[in-house]
């Protein structure tokens, strides 16, 4: 897989998107610039090519029609697919909005990753997120990953849907959620409550928190946390990996809700 380079920007980044469903809800969410399409000549004729081509240029995007060999020079993922799209960034939402009641509007439900740091996990649970109705996501300035190209390719389009935040210390955010009526939900493969036993939080706003891959929750994070919850196994493996156990959760949680 070709190295994904650091991105110099300070934000959420999300400038350059790759693959084929990615660029597709970049161009028909219509939330920020796209400055270019690249496309790969003398790909297959599959309806989503023809639908990109059309989206973009009702936009009035530029659509610059490439052999394959440079898109695959200009990609920071394995599978661009064949589609590359270069954009602003995406913009931050609002961390304590967020935690905002409106009468008009779903009660917040928020995921919190704590040190997420593998591209393909975050993108997962994007994607994740957006099919359970989680209404914000946020994400710590440091130590985790941002969204980067192989993120917004493994999340499908739902970094153009969800709002996503940043927040400079989240132990620190957690505390101030709890404060303002929140319930804060951490997930743990040891904890003898089951993500199976909080539906009576259904009418509360809620922030599930996934720990990092091997380390789990930090410290500080778990001291923030209502409740530590697992998803309970059947099988023979200890444990399931970040995207897997928080996606069963925001849906189990989301059923509810």
């Amino acid at each position: 897989m070709p190295w994904e380079r650091p991105s110099p920007a300070k934000g959420l980044d999300g400038t350059q998107i790759e693959g084929r469903q990615a660029v597709r809800e970049l161009l028909m969410a219509g939330r920020r610039k796209v400055k270019v399409v690249m496309m790969a000549e003398g790909t297959d004729d599959a309806p989503i090519l023809a639908e990109i081509e059309e989206l973009a240029t009702e936009a009035r995007v530029p659509i610059r029609h490439m052999h394959r060999d440079q898109i695959d020079a200009q990609a920071r993922t394995e599978a661009p697919q064949g589609v590359i799209a270069q954009a602003a960034e995406i913009e931050e939402a609002d961390a304590d909005e967020l935690l905002e009641r409106r009468p008009d509007a779903p009660l917040p439900f928020l995921l919190a990753l704590d040190g997420l740091t593998d591209p393909r996990n975050l993108g997962a649970l994007l994607r994740s997120a957006d099919g359970a109705g989680v209404t914000g996501i946020l994400l710590p300035r440091h130590r985790a990953v941002h969204i980067t190209p192989a993120v917004a390719k493994s999340a499908a389009g739902a970094v153009e849907h969800l709002p996503l935040a940043i927040v400079g210390g989240l132990p620190s955010y957690l505390l101030k959620a709890k404060e303002r009526g929140a319930w804060i939900i951490g997930l743990d493969a040891d904890s003898p409550t089951t993500i199976f036993d909080l539906a009576h939080l259904s009418d509360q706003p809620i922030i599930v928190v996934v720990g990092a891959e091997g380390g789990g929750l930090s410290r500080l994070v778990r001291q923030r946390c209502d409740v530590i919850a697992a998803i309970p196994l059947r099988g023979h493996l200890a444990s399931l990996n970040a995207s897997v156990a928080g996606s069963v959760a925001l849906f189990e949680l989301g059923r509810h809700r």
